[in-house]
């Protein structure tokens, strides 16, 4: 069994192995891979930060491939993951049975960093100690730290089973173990030299090999994605009273729609979208777009359904979606429950050049028909079912409608607020700018806001705890709320995102200067400020710093779209991690609708079972 280890050196993080070694590739021959789903202990020496971190890497595993993991019951062999010097794991699965340590140590709490202990312990080592490594790259064995040549050790035998990878995220930075001489990797396509090393997520070369090593094709909690880029529409169906329902579209004439898969790219041929036009209808017609029958296997019956949409036509035009969940496979018809509706205007907070952290806002009116923008609805299906599409006409005139595009369904939480910055790019390209988002509430109550700066290079984020309408209900000061930014990788296809992510988690027994908790009710702490016409309270010192991405970062994946980048937040209660291994099923709030149903969407499916 070999032993990989992520040391830091300085300030800067460098993937070695921490043990004599032997010649290795991206998977060693002969290793021992792990049964599925893998048992697992987390220590209480891990801080609950990480512990967090560590339940959200395995819900990246679960979406992205076949392996999953399980908290240890009576399993001989499990992985012990303890916070220990650095970051390291052993390679494969050990051949005696016990624990087997993966560290997660001080620094190493971010999701990318677990991903790459975890694949190290189902079998992986780096990627630049392939075989046919020196085609892609250059060691610069001058550079390198001297007693740690030995990292940089090449495989003999040639065993890879997908292509190069320099996104893979087992891949060592330009500068991992440099004495501060110079790089000690050049990649062979200079493009790629600020790429390799990067810690955000598997890649999907790395997602394929995982697949191949364990002999699956599956994923754990993926269960749908389409966008329209062929005639089958993914065996979505369509009905409606007449031949005007939905219709695969390349363009939108007059409201300048455009599909959204290759938007600001170079466009597919092929690429289209879903629109559902309400020019020239009456009110109340009505059109369906149906998925094809989807089958929850998780425990947690919770599912998130996300794509994007276009809202062209009238205010009062209405975009329902619906679940239908069929009972037992006899069952033709299914019953019926409305999930969401999204209608009239949407109403965006965002101010550019806030230079004061969070002491304006502005509450901007945006009408229909201006981008495309990413929805996400909560699922909570117990059966085999489909997500029911209904856009329906509203009053008034309309020379649009609604438009769909890169729906994706998977058996996760959805995260709890999507925060869409528009003409993101622009400001970007001027150099500098800050952005302050809307207020809010977490599934508990406790009431937040963030702020977005850009400086230079850099982008951070300041999240601070805002007073709200529940603080005399709440505890103070906040417990084990695990405060998650991410920058979305707005790939269509969400088992291919790598998006960047950092957590922080309130401690309650955090101090401030002159003793006082830094968590504690902004009304106690904070000053008054006004935000968006209302008074509050918010302490610009105390709150979560998060050091983001640079703008060259943002143009190597899809993190701006269109001229928009898209920031998820979430705010979540992991206090159950003090006395277990594992949270609680997420609960799914059901929204009441006033709006009745058209009679048509009562009928039977668009296609028989």
């Amino acid at each position: 069994m070999h032993l990989c280890a992520f040391l830091l050196l300085g300030l800067a993080l460098a993937l070695g192995h921490a043990l004599p070694l032997s010649r290795e590739e991206s998977v060693i021959p002969g290793i021992q891979y792990w049964d599925v789903p893998v048992p697992y202990e987390l220590s209480q020496n891990l801080s609950m930060n990480r512990r967090g971190v560590i339940l959200t890497a395995f819900e990246q595993f679960r979406l992205k491939s076949c392996i999953d993991f399980k908290p240890r019951d009576s399993e001989e062999f499990y992985i012990s993951v303890e916070s220990r010097e650095g970051c390291w794991s052993y390679i494969g699965r050990s051949s005696s049975p016990g624990a087997q340590t993966l560290s997660i140590g001080e620094d190493c709490g971010r999701k990318g960093i677990v991903e790459h202990q975890f694949l190290h312990a189902l079998g992986f080592s780096h990627e630049h100690t392939r075989y046919d490594r020196d085609d892609y790259v250059t060691i610069n064995y001058q550079n390198i730290i001297k007693g740690y040549e030995g990292y940089f050790n090449k495989s003999s035998e040639n065993v890879s089973i997908t292509p190069y990878d320099y996104y893979s995220v087992m891949h060592f930075d330009k500068n991992a173990f440099s004495k501060g001489s110079g790089s000690t990797i050049i990649t062979k396509s200079p493009e790629f030299q600020e790429v390799i090393g990067q810690l955000m997520e598997m890649s999907e070369s790395d997602v394929i090999e995982l697949n191949k090593l364990y002999k699956c094709n599956s994923s754990v909690s993926f269960l749908d994605h389409c966008s329209f880029d062929d005639e089958s529409l993914c065996q979505m169906r369509v009905c409606s009273a007449d031949d005007e329902g939905w219709r695969s579209l390349k363009s939108v004439s007059g409201v300048n729609v455009t599909d959204h898969t290759y938007l600001s790219r170079e466009q597919n041929g092929s690429s289209s979208f879903m629109h559902f036009s309400t020019e020239g209808r009456n009110q109340g017609d009505a059109a369906r777009l149906e998925s094809r029958t989807l089958t929850p296997t998780r425990d947690c019956r919770v599912q998130c359904l996300q794509f994007y949409y276009y809202h062209s036509g009238n205010e009062s035009d209405q975009l329902n979606i619906w679940i239908r969940e069929f009972q037992n496979e006899s069952d033709s018809r299914g019953s019926l429950r409305l999930m969401d509706q999204i209608t009239g205007l949407s109403l965006h907070m965002v101010t550019q050049a806030c230079i004061s952290v969070l002491l304006t806002a502005s509450s901007l009116a945006e009408t229909p028909g201006n981008y495309w923008k990413l929805h996400h609805v909560p699922l909570n299906a117990n059966t085999s079912f489909q997500v029911v599409f209904e856009g329906r006409k509203g009053a008034g005139n309309s020379r649009g409608g609604f438009s769909l595009d890169d729906i994706n369904v998977s058996e996760t939480e959805c995260p709890s607020h999507t925060w869409q910055i528009q003409d993101f790019e622009k400001q970007m390209n001027r150099g500098s700018g800050s952005w302050l988002s809307p207020l809010y509430y977490s599934s508990d109550g406790y009431r937040f806001i963030a702020q977005l700066y850009l400086s230079g290079n850099q982008l951070s984020m300041f999240v601070a705890l805002v007073s709200g309408a529940y603080d005399d209900q709440l505890q103070w000061p906040c417990p084990w709320r695990q405060i998650t930014v991410q920058i979305l990788d707005q790939n269509p296809h969400i088992q291919k995102r790598m998006s960047f992510e950092q957590s922080v988690t309130t401690d309650p027994n955090l101090t401030y200067e002159g003793g006082s908790y830094y968590w504690d009710n902004p009304r106690i702490v904070g000053f008054s400020v006004e935000i968006s016409g209302e008074t509050v309270f918010v302490d610009e010192f105390r709150g979560a710093y998060f050091k983001l991405l640079t703008k060259d970062d943002l143009t190597r994946r899809e993190f701006i779209k269109g001229g928009d980048i898209i920031f998820l937040l979430d705010f979540q209660d992991i206090s159950a991690l003090l006395q277990k291994d594992s949270l609680s099923c997420p609960k799914v709030t059901v929204k009441n609708f006033s709006t009745s149903a058209d009679s048509s969407v009562h009928q039977e499916p668009c296609a028989a079972r």
